[in-house]
């Protein structure tokens, strides 16, 4: 209980300064208000099917912080708040969960790979950068993040062993936040633990509290330092809790009870930080007011460069898929412009 009032171990605790502390607070805030914004534009039709991040805002920013602008993230579906921290222009999110193709275009000397929609098969893909940068020399870090359902999956394991025989330069990120979907954690896999499955590869697994975003960021700034300097890879379990609906095409209260709901709610990241903050006399409702007018700005003028810019020629879509078309794609590109 002593967690949920804002209190902390300060023996564990880095010494983070009020200016520090503040970034993570604005930071979650942003991301927080990026996403209720994103589930009222889908309701209204303004925007695609959403996979909202409320209650994982602590394991994003928290990591997303972590990272070096050297290093590479592979992102999944449901990770805004990195994409929010590595730089990405909120109007590319829009447009992502919009459909549109410029929502994957990456800004130049960004090291982050587009969202993958599959689960888990952007984490082979992390391990060959991983593989590639230790071959060259390269001394970056690469993150992957992936939800718990992941690690039921086949790519998890052929990278986590990949990653750890030939120990790469990888930190592989779960947000454990309790359903696969539909499906609890329990009824994926026996192990009492999703960290302890580092052991079978060989690599170092910790399990942290995801709603702590303090634990968050020592543990992964500290596991992508051990990865730039030739310690291997790492594996962090964060808990948390998906508090909304798997995507807007979902319904929770389907499968899982509102009293479950209503406990987590207690261990909201940002209301914790923000009693922390209090406590250091670090908080005041102006300050938090001008926070939360600069965030609902930002994410308007987004919305507004989103819905105001020009729709794209639907032929590009044919000219994304590889580098060089392939006769096959050239042919349809063809047939689809005689059609239109």
């Amino acid at each position: 209980m002593a967690v949920l009032e804002g209190e902390a171990d300060h023996s564990l605790l880095s010494d983070f300064d009020e200016k520090e502390v503040k970034r993570f607070y604005e930071s979650m805030e942003l991301a927080r208000s990026f996403d209720e914004k994103a589930l009222h534009l889908q309701r209204q039709g303004r925007l695609g099917t959403y996979a909202s991040i409320r209650g994982q805002e602590a394991i994003q920013v928290g990591a997303g912080l972590a990272l070096q602008p050297s290093d590479w993230w592979f992102p999944a579906f449901r990770d805004i708040g990195i994409s929010i921290i590595r730089g990405l222009p909120l109007k590319n999110l829009f447009f992502y969960w919009s459909g549109d193709e410029r929502g994957n275009v990456i800004p130049p000397n960004q090291n982050d790979f587009p969202i993958a929609i599959p689960v888990g098969t952007h984490i082979p893909h992390a391990v060959g950068a991983a593989w590639g940068a230790k071959i060259k020399g390269d001394p970056i870090a690469v993150l992957v993040t992936f939800g718990d359902g992941a690690t039921s999956k086949g790519d998890f394991h052929e990278g986590m062993n990949l990653a750890g025989v030939f120990s790469l330069p990888v930190v592989f990120l779960c947000q454990n936040n309790q359903w696969a979907i539909s499906v609890p954690r329990s009824r994926q896999t026996a192990s009492q633990t999703l960290a302890q499955k580092a052991i079978a590869y060989g690599m170092t697994g910790v399990q942290i509290d995801g709603n702590d975003v303090f634990g968050v960021h020592q543990t992964t700034k500290a596991a992508l330092e051990k990865a730039r300097k030739g310690g291997g890879p790492t594996f962090i379990e964060a808990v948390t809790y998906r508090m909304g609906d798997h995507t807007t095409a979902d319904d929770a209260s389907r499968y899982r009870s509102s009293e479950e709901v209503k406990e987590w709610e207690k261990k909201d990241p940002i209301l914790r930080l923000k009693q922390y903050m209090k406590n250091k006399n670090w908080w005041t409702q102006s300050y938090e007011d001008q926070v939360n007018q600069n965030s609902q700005n930002r994410i308007l003028e987004a919305v507004k460069e989103y819905e105001e810019s020009p729709p794209v020629d639907p032929g590009e879509i044919f000219d994304y898929v590889f580098e060089k078309p392939t006769p096959d794609l050239v042919e349809q590109k063809k047939i689809f412009r005689k059609k239109k």
